[in-house]
């Protein structure tokens, strides 16, 4: 084994690599073809360990309902027009990405952050309900207007809200999670709700959020994980838009002169 500063250096616990030698955190990687789904091949590589099958298939299951909303989200729209000004897939990838920031791609994240601080204040108590009020408040407070994983400026109710959460609530039936991160994004969401007219129910990137949280993920990673799941769209509208042989596509279609502000 080779051991110098400059390997130390690059010490890492995630892959062993030498010659003939694969090793994926300290499994050969000839162990791991055809031997393992891609969510618990992310699941192994982020937490070095093996997700169990309900884990596993709670992991998928937010993946896939992540992968795309369509040239409505910003990122899959620069997706396709930047495949047309004549770069390739993996520039194209890499623009759409590097716009999931705060404000789109970065709410799961974000709502992880909320839902921990209603489980950490509902510790030992009753029920999440008083510690989702104080919650809220702290944040208004603090100005916070729209709450991250909660209501939809293109739904009334995102389809994708109600399958991932009865997901969830089956598996803190069988304990295969806790089910506090849960409750407490149920507790938030009636707190938000009280007085309302229009509803404002969880959507996408809560319910994500509480499949990331009830797993074990830590917060950063529901905007990773969001990243990975999301590269799915990306690619296949990039890929799409290639096929149908525009050149240098812009945000609006020709004909629309945008209003001049002089």
């Amino acid at each position: 084994m080779n051991v110098s500063p400059v390997a130390d250096w690059w010490g890492t616990a995630v892959s062993r690599i030498e010659p003939d030698v694969v090793e994926l955190r300290g499994t050969p990687v000839e162990d791991l073809i055809g031997a393992i789904g891609f969510g618990s091949m992310i699941w192994l590589m982020l937490r070095g360990e093996r997700p169990d099958e309900r884990q596993a298939a709670l992991l998928e299951a937010a993946l896939v309902a992540g992968v795309d909303h369509g040239p409505h989200a910003p990122s899959i729209a620069i997706a396709r027009m930047a495949v047309t000004c004549g770069v390739g897939l993996n520039n194209a990838m890499a623009s759409a990405i590097n716009t999931l920031g705060d404000s789109h791609g970065g709410a799961g994240q974000d709502c992880v952050v909320l839902l921990d601080e209603v489980v950490t204040r509902s510790a030992g108590s009753a029920g999440p309900g008083p510690a989702a009020a104080d919650v809220v408040a702290a944040w208004r407070t603090r100005g916070i207007r729209y709450f991250p994983g909660f209501g939809h400026r293109f739904h009334t109710r995102d389809p994708r809200r109600d399958p991932l959460l009865r997901l969830v609530a089956a598996a803190a039936t069988d304990h295969v999670v806790p089910g506090d991160h849960l409750r407490a994004a149920l507790a938030v969401e009636e707190v938000l709700n009280r007085g309302r007219s229009r509803p404002v129910p969880m959507n996408i990137d809560g319910a994500t959020a509480v499949i990331y949280a009830e797993l074990g993920f830590p917060a950063p990673l529901a905007r990773g994980l969001f990243v990975l799941s999301r590269s799915v769209g990306i690619l296949a509208h990039a890929w799409e838009e290639i096929g149908q042989g525009r050149r240098n596509k812009g945000p609006i279609p020709p004909s629309v002169r945008p209003t001049y502000l002089g």
